[in-house]
């Protein structure tokens, strides 16, 4: 095959250097994929739309080794049929192989109709094992063309590890080598600064000990702007549970177990008669304070003003104004909602400080990985709904507490739903109270050890909060109402209790 390369970038044949071709090549390598990419993007759970009616070229890499198919790592804008919206930017990783194994039939996408490459098989190259060794090997050594490794520090980079895809991923992919390093790979990156990429790099730099250790960023050109960060390479955690499913298990166990429903009542316990979790709880509080007191070192906090915290209040207000037109349940806590956002809004005209710093923005059970060494914090990508450039303002810490808070809460109804059923109504009623105590006592133990570790006592921040939580109950209640309305009465069991708080 030829060395020449295409892309808005250049390809790497190894072990020849990168050679830089006309910024046309991007659209002359994938033009012949496109009759059999479009269909198969349009079905991918990473695509935020049902058909593809354009796909255009940002930049296009061609990793070729010995005896390996080819591997194409491209950046392209995509337009979805019968829409004005502007295009969303995909990352694609394909492989080009003579044959496809047996054992890759999975990610098969289809056969090359014509061009450089016509008859070869095209697949998710993310499966194969060796096209993300040789990706690996191509970013240590600098020869991946356009796609370039940022070095987060001095930290060498191991290359020869036995790479494995991860399943499950939501919005992106993601591939560990050997249990040492983690590949992620955003599927759908986005202009500017990578929030993500940037807190971890500081709390690297910081030595935080409750988050994995920034290896790099991976970034492509981007013409007359920054340039794109379109993945990351991470230390992996080796040994860890999801904290999400740790907890929902601890709390199944809890509902369904035998024994006094406060035997787990002790924050400093770490297993009990029903399955305790509030030491774990108590634990993950401190973990958090230390990484809020990582970014608070590496990034300026500052005192949020009375102009800021009305706006904030105003947009919550916005914010349960459309919640209600479409969940009609919230009409009936409006007013004392809208009351909670106004009371945070007036705090710092009463002379109560409010901080805001680089937080983590999207803290949940599901975004800590629990091992024998304790809590790591993971995912600092912040909430996908919201804006790259937004996500990495400066946010009260405590908008994190709140949303582990009501994680808590899902955790134990979650659990309760798993083994609701064939159970008759007395033992119903005792499964519910015992669901409720037990998100509870694990918020309360959260926000202790988060206290004891030097975070600020949430429990001394009432207002505070009170508004952060209302306003994710908000959200998820409109969330529930458009995609799972039979989880509708977990948020609206929030709002009861939350607007209660405040009376």
């Amino acid at each position: 095959m030829s060395a020449a390369t295409t892309g808005i970038g250049a390809a790497v044949e190894a072990p020849v250097g990168p050679r830089v071709t006309a910024d046309a090549s991007a659209v002359t390598v994938l033009g012949p994929l496109l009759p059999v990419l479009a269909p198969w993007l349009a079905t991918r759970r990473w695509y935020q739309g049902t058909t593809v009616s354009g796909l255009r070229p940002r930049a296009v890499t061609v990793i070729h080794g010995d005896g390996l198919p080819d591997l194409v790592v491209a950046v392209v804008d995509v337009t979805a049929r019968g829409t004005a919206a502007a295009p969303t930017c995909y990352q694609l990783l394909l492989g080009l192989a003579r044959e496809l194994p047996r054992r890759l039939a999975d990610a098969a996408i289809g056969t090359v109709p014509s061009g450089r490459w016509a008859g070869r098989a095209v697949y998710d190259a993310v499966a194969d094992p060796a096209l993300m060794g040789l990706l690996l090997r191509a970013l240590a050594a600098r020869r991946a063309g356009t796609l370039r490794l940022e070095r987060a520090g001095l930290f060498p980079l191991p290359v020869g590890l036995v790479p494995r895809p991860l399943t499950g991923e939501q919005s992106n992919s993601a591939v560990v080598y050997g249990d040492r390093l983690l590949l992620k790979l955003y599927r759908r990156p986005e202009p500017g600064p990578s929030p993500e990429a940037e807190a971890l790099r500081a709390l690297t730099a910081e030595d935080c000990a409750r988050t994995p250790r920034l290896y790099g960023a991976l970034s492509v050109p981007a013409p007359g702007g920054d340039p794109l960060t379109v993945g990351l390479i991470e230390e992996f955690v080796p040994g860890a549970e999801d904290g999400w499913e740790r907890a929902v298990r601890f709390a199944r166990d809890h509902i369904n177990g035998p024994g006094d429903p406060e035997a787990d009542a002790d924050p400093g316990t770490t297993t009990g008669a029903g399955g305790g979790f509030t030491g774990q709880a108590h634990a993950l509080g401190q973990a958090v304070a230390e990484v809020h007191g990582a970014l608070g070192r590496a990034f300026p906090r500052r005192r949020r003003q009375a102009l800021d915290l009305a706006a904030d209040a105003a947009r919550m207000r916005r914010r349960l104004d459309t919640a209600v037109l479409e969940v009609p349940q919230l009409a009936r806590y409006h007013a004392a909602l809208a009351a909670v956002f106004d009371e945070y809004g007036a705090l710092a005209g009463r002379g109560c400080p409010v901080f805001a710093q680089r937080v983590h923005g999207d803290l949940h059970l599901g975004q800590a990985l629990h091992t024998e060494d304790g809590w790591y914090v993971v995912d600092f990508e912040g909430e996908p709904a919201t804006p790259a450039a937004e996500r990495a303002l400066p946010q009260p810490v405590l908008r994190d507490v709140a949303g582990m808070l009501r994680s808590f809460d899902y955790a134990a109804r979650t659990a309760l739903a798993e083994l609701d059923g064939a159970a008759g109504p007395a033992q119903q009623l005792s499964r519910r109270r015992r669901a409720t105590a037990w998100a509870l006592r694990n918020r309360r133990a959260f926000c202790a050890g988060y206290a004891a570790a030097g975070g600020e006592d949430p429990t001394c921040r009432t207002a505070q909060l009170t508004a952060f939580e209302a306003d994710r109950a908000v959200y998820e209640a409109l969330y529930e109402a458009r995609h799972r309305p039979h989880w509708l009465p977990v948020p609206l069991a929030a709002v009861h209790r939350l607007v209660g708080r405040m009376r």
